[in-house]
């Protein structure tokens, strides 16, 4: 079902000189404006949109894509604050307004990026957002399985690591030892369960935790060696960073699929990288 602040597939029910009208169910007929039309878009077509209110609050149609939805927590950057709140560039024309009363810490400053939900007014429909990130959070006990894949939207870092929203829904924490690169407030990017503990806080980690890990770098060496014709210029001895930037995996995991390929029989050590065996 059609909704706004988020994207839909609708059909082309009337073509105009300015624009086509889509049929969004119960949000009745939107306007897709002329600009954002492909040249062969007609009636009878689909096509996705995202939906909110223009400038004059009525209903419309972009093919633009906003930098976040709503429901979902980014970091957006401040254009302009007034007496009613600050502006926020979410990249379509109309900006998304953060009230006075969303502000968890007051005054927010033009220039400056904060950590946001986009949530809708129930009252006028707008698309608004916030900086009070606790309250959109569900503070019962996930149940997340360990190893599980998730989608992480970093947020503040602490003594301990760094803090992320796990799947727009829960706090969780990188803690410093499983920190395998800098990240940044903001920054949207997997993660895996490392542990979900009685109080339902939950752990992170960067990399698959466990063996099956290891199964899978094997395999991203092995597919990388016959890429290269039987050799690539890094082993066990090569830095963390190229480690992490070739197969996304700390240094011990790395070794660890290494050293699974070594009994195996599959590759040798070379003083300069690994080498493929017939």
């Amino acid at each position: 079902m059609p909704e706004i602040g988020n994207y839909s597939t609708l059909e082309v029910i009337k073509e105009k000189d300015f624009g086509v009208y889509l049929d969004a169910g119960d949000l009745g007929e939107i306007l897709l404006p002329r600009k954002y039309c492909p040249e062969d878009l007609s009636t009878g077509d689909r096509i996705r949109v995202f939906i909110y209110l223009d400038t004059d609050d009525y209903l419309i149609a972009t093919t633009e894509k906003p930098s976040t939805i709503v429901g979902e927590f980014a970091m957006l950057k401040v254009s302009a604050v007034n007496d009613v709140g600050a502006f926020l560039d979410w990249g379509l024309a109309k900006e998304v307004l953060l009230p006075y009363s969303e502000q968890k810490n007051r005054p927010v400053e033009v220039g400056k990026r904060y950590l946001v939900r986009l949530y809708l007014d129930k009252n006028t429909n707008r698309i608004v957002a916030s900086t009070k990130i606790d309250k959109f959070l569900d503070k019962s006990k996930p149940r997340y399985k360990v190893g599980e894949e998730v989608q992480l939207v970093i947020a503040n870092r602490t003594d301990l690591g760094q803090k992320a929203i796990v799947n727009h829904e829960h706090w969780g924490m990188i803690f410093k030892s499983d920190l395998l690169k800098t990240i940044y407030p903001g920054q949207k990017m997997k993660g895996y369960i490392k542990e979900v503990r009685e109080d339902g806080k939950i752990t992170l980690a960067m990399q698959k935790p466990g063996y099956s890990k290891v199964v899978d770098t094997a395999g991203q060496i092995l597919e990388m060696l016959k890429e290269q014709d039987g050799y690539i210029t890094v082993n066990d001895k090569s830095s963390p960073d190229i480690i992490y930037k070739l197969f996304g995996v700390s240094k011990k995991a790395f070794k660890m699929a290494v050293g699974a390929l070594l009994k195996q029989g599959k590759i040798s050590i070379e003083p300069g990288g690994l080498r493929l065996k017939d």
